[in-house]
């Protein structure tokens, strides 16, 4: 196997083990798999109308109007009315519930990644933050 199937089949792996986990968060926390994600969108984009959520997601308006419903039921988000156009709704996360709630579930993740991390130069942290940010289609910002 080359080095370029071995790279693969790690990010297969690595990517289902963080769905796996994924999921089993939202269930410790009450929500479904899709409600979680909802909650990465708007913890990376900040406050989205429903309409940039289902572009975001693929999913139908009605199914977004599902997940909202749930996501506030639960205390993780809010509705507030666009300022711009007061007709419009914004989806706002609630970052304190997400803080209390989802940051410690995740929290054994983050500390064995900067582990990880600090056993790399700056120079190699550079390449893993470059090739990241490809996987991403370039979107991430590269601080040089």
């Amino acid at each position: 196997m080359d080095v370029q199937d071995e790279i693969m089949g790690l990010l297969v792996r690595f990517i289902a083990s963080v769905v796996l986990h994924n999921h089993a968060v939202s269930q410790q926390v009450g929500l479904g798999p899709t409600d979680s994600q909802f909650m990465t969108l708007l913890d990376v984009h900040g406050p989205l109308s429903p309409g940039r959520l289902a572009e975001l997601t693929g999913l139908t308006s009605g199914t977004v109007t599902g997940v909202v419903d749930r996501l506030e039921k639960a205390g993780f988000v809010r509705r507030d009315r666009d300022p711009g156009d007061r007709r419009k709704v914004i989806v706002t996360p609630d970052r304190r519930a997400a803080e209390q709630r989802l940051s410690p579930q995740y929290a054994a993740y983050d500390r064995a990644t900067r582990d990880l991390l600090d056993r790399r130069s700056p120079q190699e942290q550079r390449v893993i933050a470059d090739f990241l940010a490809d996987l991403l289609g370039g979107s991430a910002t590269r601080a040089r």
